[in-house]
C-alpha cells in the first residue's frame, strides 16, 4: 500500500444546475472520493452558466446540498461580463475562458472582448483558458503583453504544447494541463469508441499528438480529467455532445503508467496534487490521505462507476493500481468501493470570502 496526499483536479463539469440526469455535486464528488479526489474545480459552462451573482448563487448552495468532497467554482467570462466579474472572484477559484468549441454558449469569439478579460480579472487569481492552435497564440500573446499569468487547460496537439514550452523558456507566466484521455487515446481509437463516444472537446489528436505529450511532460503542470459526462442516450443520439467522463480512471492510468515506467510516482503526486494546490491557492487539509494500492489490477466497467452517466471510454481496459481508503480532515470518506461521506459534508473552499 501506498499513502498520496488527497488529490486535486482543476476541471471537471458537474452539470449543476440544470442538467443533473447527467451528473450532479452528490454524485460527481462520489465518483471523485471514489477515483482518490479530495478536491475539484467545477466548470461554469452549466445551464445556466456561471457568469454572474445569481447563477454562481444556484451553484452555491447545489453545493452546500450536496458535495461529499471539497470544491471551488469556475466563473464564465462572457460577452459582456467583462469588468463586473472582480467582485466575484473571491468566491470562485478562477475565470474560465472559451475560445474553441466547447459544450455550452460561452464562447468567445471576440479578440477585444477576450482582452478586456484578461486585462480586468484580478492578477490574485487564475484566468483559465479552452485555447486551441491559434486561440492558443492570440491567448499567451495578449497574456504576454499584459505580463499576466495564464492556466491552459486540456493541451491536446504537438504544435500547443511545443507553443507552450517555447513560452515558458521564454519567461511567460503560463502554466498547462492534460487529461488522461488525450495521453492515451487517439484518432485511430474513434472506430471502437463509436462516432458519438468518441466526441470530445478538444478532439482526440493523431498517434504523434499524444506522444508529444508523454515527451514533454516536463512543461505539463497538472493532470486534468476535464471530467464531462453526458448520458450514452445522448452520446448514441442523432446529435452526441462532446465530453468523457474520468474522475475515476485517471489515477488508474496515471499509476499504470507508473508501472510501464513512463513517469514516477513522484511525477503524478506533483501533477495531481501539488502543481494543482500552488496554482490554484489551495491549501492542503489536514490530515487527509488516500491508500492505494498500486499492485491492484482492476478492469474498468462503466456500469460499475459512481459517476451518473454510466459509461466509460476506457470500458474493458486493464489499469493497475486502485483507491482503497480516502481520509478527508481525518473523516473516513471512502472505504473499499463505498462512499461514507454525507451529502453537503465537502466544503466550499472559497465559502469564507463570500462571509
Amino acid at each position: 500500500m501506498i499513502r498520496l496526499p488527497g488529490l486535486i483536479d482543476p476541471h471537471v463539469h458537474l452539470r449543476d444546475p440544470g442538467a443533473t440526469h447527467k451528473e450532479d455535486f452528490d454524485s460527481g464528488t462520489q465518483a471523485a472520493l471514489a477515483g482518490g479526489y479530495t478536491t475539484i474545480l467545477a466548470m461554469p459552462n452549466t445551464q445556466p452558466p456561471l457568469v454572474d451573482e445569481d447563477s454562481l448563487e444556484l451553484a452555491e448552495q447545489a453545493g452546500w446540498e450536496k458535495a461529499r468532497c471539497d470544491y471551488g467554482l469556475f466563473l464564465g467570462a462572457g460577452a459582456d461580463n467583462a469588468g463586473r466579474t472582480a467582485r466575484l472572484a473571491g468566491r470562485v477559484c478562477g475565470l474560465k475562458l472559451y475560445l474553441d468549441q466547447t459544450y455550452g454558449p460561452l464562447q468567445i469569439d471576440d479578440l477585444s472582448q477576450l482582452e478586456a478579460h484578461v486585462t480586468s480579472w484580478p492578477r490574485s487569481k487564475p484566468l483559465a483558458a479552452h485555447a486551441e492552435g491559434r486561440s492558443l497564440a492570440a491567448l499567451l500573446f495578449l497574456a504576454g503583453l499584459h505580463n499576466r499569468s495564464v492556466h491552459v487547460c486540456h493541451v491536446s496537439r504537438r504544435d500547443e504544447i511545443l507553443l507552450i514550452r517555447r513560452a515558458k523558456e521564454q519567461g511567460y507566466l503560463v502554466t498547462c494541463e492534460v487529461t488522461p484521455h488525450h495521453l492515451l487515446l487517439s484518432e485511430n481509437d474513434l472506430p471502437g469508441l463509436g462516432p458519438g463516444r468518441g466526441e470530445v472537446r478538444p478532439r482526440l489528436a493523431g498517434r504523434r499528438d499524444c506522444e508529444a505529450l508523454w515527451e514533454n511532460m516536463d512543461v505539463i503542470d497538472c493532470i486534468a480529467t476535464d471530467h464531462a459526462p453526458h448520458t450514452l442516450a445522448e452520446k448514441d443520439g442523432v446529435q452526441p455532445p462532446p465530453g468523457f467522463p474520468g474522475l475515476e480512471t485517471a489515477l488508474g492510468i496515471m499509476l499504470t503508467a507508473v508501472h510501464e515506467g513512463r513517469l514516477t510516482l513522484e511525477d503524478v503526486i506533483e501533477r495531481m496534487h501539488t502543481r494543482p494546490a500552488r496554482i490554484f491557492g489551495l491549501q492542503p487539509a489536514p490530515d487527509t490521505q488516500v491508500l492505494v494500492d498500486p499492485k491492484l489490477r482492476w478492469t474498468v466497467h462503466g456500469a460499475e462507476l459512481f459517476s451518473r452517466c454510466g459509461w466509460t471510454p476506457f470500458e474493458g481496459m486493464q489499469l493497475r493500481g486502485r483507491v482503497c481508503e480516502v481520509r478527508l480532515r481525518g473523516s473516513l470518506v471512502y472505504r473499499e468501493g463505498e462512499v461514507l461521506a454525507a451529502p453537503g459534508s465537502g466544503r466550499n473552499l472559497f465559502e469564507e470570502a463570500r462571509a
